[in-house]
């Protein structure tokens, strides 16, 4: 199968050389925006920025021509792998109606739409999907076992996306649960800001100082938060068991308590006291749950779903509350059902 995968982050590379590589080794071509990272990524066979320690294989193709890239795809499988602000121009400059996945988490800045949101409204009828799963980039290009799930309505899609990536280190399911699958994504990074914050807060805590939150706390936190995107996502038309699988309770787990996570890392710089700007200028990558934030809670807002852990992330973003306030917020909220799914009365 012929694969090209347009975008050279971390993402794009760890996939595109775990298909290069794979039992079958697909012809795989990764395209990069800027020609001399296309020149340095062909010249030293690794991704100096983004994966500075893996050897890409000999096999992948590498270039910064797009309609090489396009062509390349054409008959095969094109799969976008930029941040969420840049898939509505990948989408827009296909040239036919070819089927598409993409690899991006979020709610797309101003809008507020999903990936597949955009697609409906500028390739309708066309089948397209998406990539997501608890997966750390860096783990996946040194070839460490991870899951993931392809979600789309079109059988053949999904199918192929299993051809291109499925292997011995790279397990990859299906579901046609796009909304949930999405969803999962998008609320994950928002809640891993919130998790990062809280054991910011435990760390920095000093003698004699209120008691600082510890596990418990953590557990409550990513717990409820679940909740949260749940109530989101079947207030969209997404399917409730969703939550549970490698896209909702899997991807939340992963990004809310690993090292490697950009969003949790966000929050735990926040708590040290450092402002937003210094937050994102230090990370020096995208951290999809920053703006996403303020959109999940407007499109919870518009459902009627109560989302209040989204609801104090956007605050501590925002700079309206500092971080210590926004945990005393949420400890004394009312009590209620735990299976709530939707807002309680006003």
């Amino acid at each position: 199968m012929k694969i090209a995968v347009l975008g050279a982050g971390a993402w794009g590379t760890a996939l595109a050389a775990a298909a290069a590589a794979a039992p079958g080794r697909h012809d795989t071509l990764l395209w990069a925006r800027d020609a001399e990272q296309a020149l340095a990524l062909q010249r030293q066979r690794c991704n100096a920025r983004y994966l500075p320690a893996i050897a890409l294989p000999a096999a992948l193709a590498i270039s910064g021509n797009l309609a090489q890239a396009l062509a390349h795809g054409r008959d095969g499988l094109t799969v976008i792998a930029t941040p969420m602000a840049a898939l509505r121009e990948r989408l827009a400059a296909l040239p036919d109606a070819r089927p598409v996945l993409w690899l991006c988490k979020g709610f797309e800045a101003g809008t507020g739409a999903l990936g597949h949101e955009i697609a409906r409204a500028l390739r309708p009828g066309a089948a397209c999907g998406v990539l997501s799963g608890p997966s750390f980039a860096l783990e996946v290009a040194r070839g460490q076992p991870t899951a993931l799930v392809v979600a789309s309505t079109d059988a053949a899609l999904a199918a192929a996306a299993v051809d291109a990536f499925h292997g011995p280190a790279l397990r990859v399911y299906t579901s046609p649960d796009v909304v949930g699958v999405e969803i999962g994504g998008a609320v994950k990074n928002v809640l891993a800001i919130a998790v990062g914050i809280l054991d910011g807060m435990a760390a920095s805590a000093n003698p004699g100082d209120v008691p600082a939150p510890g596990l418990n706390a953590r557990a409550a936190l990513i717990t409820r938060g679940l909740a949260e995107m749940t109530r989101l996502g079947v207030a969209l038309g997404a399917q409730a068991t969703t939550f549970m699988g490698l896209s909702g309770l899997g991807d939340l787990v992963l990004t809310a308590t690993g090292d490697l996570s950009r969003n949790r890392r966000v929050g735990l710089l926040l708590a040290a006291g450092r402002t937003l700007p210094e937050v994102l200028a230090e990370l020096g990558h995208v951290a999809e749950g920053v703006p996403s934030a303020a959109t999940a809670l407007a499109r919870g807002r518009a459902c009627g779903v109560a989302m209040p852990i989204t609801e104090a992330v956007a605050a501590v973003l925002a700079g309206r509350t500092a971080p210590r306030q926004a945990l005393q917020a949420l400890m004394t909220r009312g009590p209620g059902a735990e299976s709530q799914l939707q807002a309680p009365p006003a």
